[in-house]
């Protein structure tokens, strides 16, 4: 997917039609992707999250996105306890 630039500068010259600088910016989909991404957002547990993001050479803003699931009870629980266990095990060296 692209986005086109984000932030573009104003023109120093411009008057009161000069363009915003900051606005809402279209994500280039098709009609169908866009109501797959919005019909599974309204899901519970699913998110869209930017995967890569640069500017290329023309200053414009490419990003991919992607469709994530988030974590069930048990793998958070999983998940802080080998956060833990790394914790302690950085003590026990640091203490040495």
């Amino acid at each position: 997917m692209w986005v086109k630039g984000m932030s573009v500068s104003p023109y120093f010259y411009g008057s009161y039609n000069n363009h915003e600088q900051k606005r809402d910016r279209k994500l280039l989909l098709t009609r169908r992707e866009i109501n797959r991404l919005e019909s599974a957002t309204k899901q519970s547990g699913y998110t869209i999250v930017p995967t890569l993001i640069f500017i290329d050479q023309n200053g414009r803003a490419k990003m991919d996105i992607a469709l994530c699931k988030g974590k069930k009870a048990f793998d958070k629980r999983q998940t802080l306890k080998e956060k833990e266990d790394r914790r302690e095990m950085d003590r026990a060296i640091k203490h040495y």
